[in-house]
């Protein structure tokens, strides 16, 4: 399993913020470089990193930040937040983006998605948001009338292979994973899944850890590890199968 330190940009700072509210954000690092490259140091394989005016504005807001973090760091990107086409997908993997997340483009764009998917191959991930089980668009502000489900079923026959799986409700709060969904996504779908949202404790380190027979490949740690309310080095001992020290 893989743990992905996250990185939300807001107006150039490092951020979190409380069930993806923009007006309820936590400033952690007004140097967006400098905790990449600490992320980094202590260990991580690759960087989970968001555009959060992008994701908001859907056009790209923290280029000039996006692109000193990629530049500065020899571990993997994924980035998302504001990906809406074609040309905004080839321009950040160019730039040294190792995979771009696809969120409101799949529903919008499906046809651009499967472009995507046929150009690219796994690099492309479908971000699913998810609020009450419908998926959210356009940063979060919106909601769709497609199921998380009915929309990674329609995604994996575009080529899709990996989805970054959020609810919603826990993101930001500490209150635990819904692993149960995310699960049953991975097990319905057959596809890659990340967890996200709500990881508190080195406890649902372990219990995502446990869910890898099932699909769920890798998760996303934000608040958790700024906070200190999970170790990055010891959920990244889990991650690797060894004991807990």
């Amino acid at each position: 399993m893989l743990i992905f330190p996250a990185i939300d940009l807001k107006e150039g700072r490092c951020v979190r913020l409380y069930q993806g509210k923009m007006e309820d954000a936590t400033v952690y690092n007004d140097d967006p470089v400098a905790q990449a490259l600490s992320w980094q140091a202590r260990g991580a394989q690759m960087v989970h990193l968001v555009d959060l005016d992008g994701a908001f504005e859907g056009e790209p807001k923290n280029f000039d930040v996006i692109r000193s973090i990629v530049q500065a760091l020899t571990v993997g990107v994924q980035l998302g937040g504001g990906i809406r086409d074609m040309n905004i997908i080839d321009k950040y993997l160019r730039l040294g983006v190792s995979r771009v997340i696809l969120g409101t483009a799949a529903i919008r764009n499906p046809e651009m998605m499967e472009i995507a998917c046929k150009e690219y191959g796994q690099r492309i991930i479908l971000g699913l948001d998810a609020r009450d089980g419908w998926v959210a668009t356009d940063g979060w502000a919106g909601t769709s009338q497609v199921t998380a489900l009915e929309l990674a079923v329609d995604m994996k026959k575009l080529g899709v292979r990996r989805v970054i799986y959020t609810d919603i409700s826990k993101d930001g709060t500490l209150a635990g994973p819904n692993l149960k969904s995310t699960a049953e996504l991975a097990r319905k779908t057959g596809l890659k899944i990340i967890a996200s949202g709500g990881f508190a404790t080195i406890d649902d380190v372990k219990a995502c850890a446990a869910l890898e027979k099932d699909g769920v490949e890798g998760a996303i740690l934000g608040k958790s590890i700024y906070t200190g309310s999970i170790d990055l080095a010891e959920a990244l001992r889990i991650s690797r199968g060894e004991a807990a020290c």
